[in-house]
């Protein structure tokens, strides 16, 4: 018989037929799953799901009867039911504005930047990787991430052209701690897959520098070169001290697609962790958006854009849209036109909606020059956005304008 239980009830040796709720609101992909692991026991009662289907036929009863929601055997009734019990999130953290942020963010950017290059030079070098240094400053990251999530992604965003090896693992790290609150991961597996995210480009320090920073194209050879970064990586993790298995995994796994057609090893499906293809989602966002030496980045929407029409086969799809959950669909640093024809630069995003973040307006298109900036929350005002704009169309520093 199936049962409807509040997530306070369950005990392991349940056999867990659905959980009631968005699958962004939790970190569970199987539809159905017995629950034998206190881990998954304590994450499922701490994610943003309050009711799950329990099938007391394959697994332990609820201990007694008045704890039960609801009954039933009529599957077509509770198929329809559970379709529709999607809910929002109503355990988001509080967090502190933007501009309280920013100026532990940016001592946390250097401090990065100088700890993650000390690492990877001392692999250059031959020496062992040190993955306990390391751990402090993840630590610091999710911190970061958690009193305002923004403040630190839109610093490592904008990376040069010469750190970007160093500041993209940074990035990446940020962005897996990111997604993973929103899709309830904590504790321990939080910290894991900021790690992975952190180490996850490790085996390009033994990649030639004239390859990997090579302006131009890339022969076959010289990609063939590039390809081989994740299994040389996972070989440095593999004999590192502190070094564990989700490290490892996403290391030699970022580049795997859900269809099979990435590298090194083409493996797809449900061969792929969870972890991976968290990976090859932030991996992806981090490079689209920063400036290359051989390219300059996209705008953070533009990015979103190509992704979502590669999803079919190159990613998760439920990860991707996690992911959009993350960064907001309009993410910060976009440029926007509004109904009212002006223009404005997204600078944070709001629990309310993915549709109503926080922008600074800047400029009439109706007069064509600059007014007086001032911040607007879209959620609060009558206001909205019209379409997206190309920056480099209108010539604006956007990073002058925001401050960050």
């Amino acid at each position: 018989m199936l049962k409807k239980i509040h997530v306070r009830d369950i005990r392991l040796g349940m056999f867990i037929q659905e959980l009631c709720g968005s699958w962004m609101d939790h970190p569970f992909w199987k539809k159905s799953f017995e629950l034998s692991d206190p881990k998954e026991m304590h994450t499922l009662q701490n994610c943003a799901v309050y009711e799950v289907w329990i099938d007391t036929d394959k697994g332990l009863d609820v201990e007694s009867p008045t704890q039960v929601i609801s009954t039933g055997d009529d599957k077509e009734k509770i198929e329809l039911e559970l379709t529709q019990a999607i809910e929002t999130n109503q355990k988001a953290e509080p967090r502190i504005s933007i501009q309280e942020e920013l100026d532990r963010a940016r001592k946390l950017q250097a401090k990065s930047k100088a700890a993650i290059t000390s690492m990877f030079s001392e692999v250059r070098m031959g020496n062992a990787l040190k993955v306990a240094d390391a751990e402090p400053l993840v630590d610091e990251i999710s911190q970061s991430i958690t009193r305002n999530p923004e403040a630190f992604l839109n610093l490592v965003r904008l990376k040069n052209v010469d750190d970007y090896t160093y500041m993209h693992s940074v990035a990446v790290c940020a962005l897996m701690i990111s997604l993973g609150k929103i899709m309830g991961i904590a504790g321990q597996d939080l910290k894991d897959a900021g790690m992975a995210g952190l180490l996850h480009d490790v085996g390009k320090m033994m990649i030639p520098s004239e390859v990997l920073n090579k302006p131009g194209k890339l022969t076959d050879e010289e990609f063939n070169i590039i390809k081989n970064h994740p299994r040389k990586g996972w070989e440095i993790l593999n004999i590192s001290e502190g070094a564990n298995a989700v490290a490892l995994d996403v290391c030699l796994h970022h580049h795997e697609r859900v269809d099979g057609k990435g590298y090194p090893e083409m493996i797809s499906g449900d061969k792929l962790s969870l972890f991976a293809r968290m990976g090859a989602v932030c991996d992806v966002y981090d490079a689209l958006t920063s400036n290359r030496c051989y390219k300059n980045g996209w705008e953070p929407a533009e990015a979103i854009r190509k992704m979502a029409e590669w999803k079919n086969g190159h990613f998760d799809e439920r990860i991707f849209h996690a992911f959009i959950k993350t960064i907001g669909i309009y993410p910060s640093g976009t440029l926007v036109k509004l109904k009212s024809n002006r223009l404005a630069v997204v600078i944070e995003q709001t629990e309310k909606s993915l549709l109503t973040p926080i922008v600074k307006v800047f400029f009439s298109t109706k007069s064509n020059m600059p007014i007086m900036q001032e911040t607007l929350d879209l959620t609060k005002s009558t206001d909205s956005i019209a379409n997206v704009e190309a920056a480099d169309k209108w010539g604006f520093n956007l990073k002058q304008i925001t401050g960050i």
